[in-house]
């Protein structure tokens, strides 16, 4: 599951790399391109709580073999219209939702299943080692996205994409899956959907990591929307570079990913995201000023090192504060508010870069991940829950 996990981000990455490119071809403007951002995200956003009731009525395999399945589709269809160059901005747009909405599906099933792989006293572990798998795929597939782009154009990187979502589809479908023991009777989607909403309001450790979660999506999103026009505007550079900003991030991802169980032991959970915060604002600040590839690669290197260190504490706090029947829907809520967070924020800083310039907007963005940190003087992020209840 792991592997198939992998491959699975592996073709995300490459996909989003090819987009993101191909934009920058048929609608160059900093809105438009960080609309492909906005597009990919915002379908999660929208769905991913549903998606979570979902992940916790029917079997969750099946859910993700269907959202698998509607990737490989859309990634064929990209390849396709790209080869004949007949995508369009809206075309494209759309069909980077459409694929965006099957990831918001696969995500909170994926995510609940994890429980039920490894024991409740390794899901810490798993959850890191799930991040790391996503992480390993953001840090070596922009950079073979962006190689795969400058050798053979965006058609070929979709292509790579629906390969690696076959390789996903065929380990879903061979997967024996024994489903878990229902905790509760059985519920319609709409009342699922209500009862994971009245459980989040009625519990204090989630709705914090919740409104934290946003704040810290709308407030960085603006490296990972631009980073194209980075790579083109700031520093004169190509399709390959721009693979190599964005695996860099991924690659400052793998290694917090790797230190996070140890900080886990040291720091606290609200000491990890403010730091998390400072590291990440700075880099960005750094990114928005610096005209060198080799400079700005480093400092994207810490950077996600920093959001991914924020990121895997919010989800292992909603893991573990939330009993086994609500946890998809839970890991959905918390799917809503950074994927929602980061497409609202990739449309406004796209739009603030319209205006003002991309080097303004990612550093502003990091100027306003510097301040986040406040944000825990009023709302501060919950220790574990040693033994949290299952009802």
């Amino acid at each position: 599951m792991w592997l198939a996990t992998l491959a699975s981000h592996l073709g995300n990455s490459i996909q989003a790399v090819g987009a993101s490119w191909l934009m920058t071809s048929i609608a160059p403007s900093p809105d438009m391109v960080a609309l492909v951002q906005s597009a990919a995200t915002l379908p999660i956003g929208l769905f991913a709580l549903l998606a979570g009731a979902i992940a916790d009525l029917y079997d969750r395999r099946l859910v993700m073999l269907a959202a698998q399945s509607v990737m490989l589709i859309v990634c064929v269809c990209l390849a396709v219209l790209a080869w004949r160059s007949l995508a369009g901005p809206r075309l494209l747009l759309g069909l980077t939702f459409l694929l965006g909405t099957g990831f918001s599906v696969y995500g909170p099933s994926l995510q609940a299943s994890i429980g039920e792989l490894v024991p409740r006293a390794d899901l810490p572990g798993a959850v890191s080692l799930n991040v790391l798998g996503l992480n390993v795929a953001r840090s070596v597939g922009p950079a073979i996205g962006g190689g795969i782009v400058a050798l053979g154009g965006p058609a070929a990187a979709f292509a790579f994409s629906a390969v690696a979502y076959l390789g996903t589809t065929t380990v879903l479908a061979n997967w024996r899956r024994r489903p878990p023991p229902r905790e509760k009777p059985p519920e319609g989607i709409a009342r699922a959907v209500l009862t994971g909403l009245t459980y989040a309001r009625g519990a204090p450790a989630i709705r914090t990591v919740l409104l934290r979660t946003i704040a810290f999506g709308l407030g960085g999103s603006a490296a990972w929307a631009l980073m194209p026009l980075v790579a083109r505007d700031l520093i004169g550079a190509g399709a390959l570079a721009f693979g190599l900003l964005l695996g860099s991030l991924g690659f400052g991802a793998v290694i917090g990913a790797l230190l996070n169980t140890r900080l886990r032991r040291h720091l606290s959970n609200e000491a990890l995201v403010r730091a998390a915060g400072i590291v990440y604002g700075a880099a960005c600040i750094v990114t928005a000023f610096s005209p060198w590839l080799p400079l700005t690669m480093i400092v994207l290197v810490i950077g996600g090192a920093g959001w991914v260190q924020a990121l895997s504490t919010f989800n292992v706090v909603v893991q573990l504060w939330s009993p086994r029947w609500v946890v998809g829907r839970a890991l959905s809520m918390f799917q809503t508010a950074i994927f929602g967070s980061m497409a609202l924020g990739s449309w406004l800083w796209g739009h603030f870069a319209e205006s003002f310039g991309i080097a303004a907007a990612v550093a502003t963005s990091g100027a306003a991940m510097l301040a986040l940190p406040l944000l825990g003087l009023v709302l501060r992020m919950p220790a574990d829950a040693v033994a949290q209840p299952e009802s």
